[in-house]
């Protein structure tokens, strides 16, 4: 089972940027669609942006221009690069490895401890 650690988040003042990092362990990372995921207080867990083994990326709209999702297989690493924070980026970040089922990305793998971001000012 693939398993995560998320660390870089903190607090942060509006119009902020901040970069998480997400350690896997695994010999396949490479393979793997990866995935960010963002909790907001007393909301779901939703996907916001996601990479592909070939390096192709897709980003829900609230976060385009602003959120960047990258990846280094040789530290089985994704990173995600955010910039021009806003309050509503508020949240606990979770990364996860993803597959397709029925059209839709699905996570696979155990979810970590995440990562908290807070922007306030």
């Amino acid at each position: 089972q693939v398993q995560f650690v998320e660390s870089g988040g903190g607090l942060v003042q509006p119009g902020g940027s901040l970069r998480l990092s997400c350690v896997a362990s695994g010999s396949i990372f490479s393979s793997y669609t990866m995935g960010w995921y963002r909790q907001a207080p007393g909301k779901q867990r939703e996907l916001v942006t996601a990479i592909g083994s070939d390096g192709s990326t897709t980003e829900v709209d609230s976060v385009k221009g602003r959120f960047t999702i990258s990846r280094d297989n040789a530290k089985n690493t994704v990173y995600l690069q955010m910039n021009s924070l806003k309050p509503e980026d508020t949240g606990a970040y979770y990364c996860n490895s993803l597959r397709r089922l029925f059209g839709a990305y699905v996570p696979f793998g155990t979810w970590g401890q995440g990562t908290q971001v807070t922007v306030s000012s």
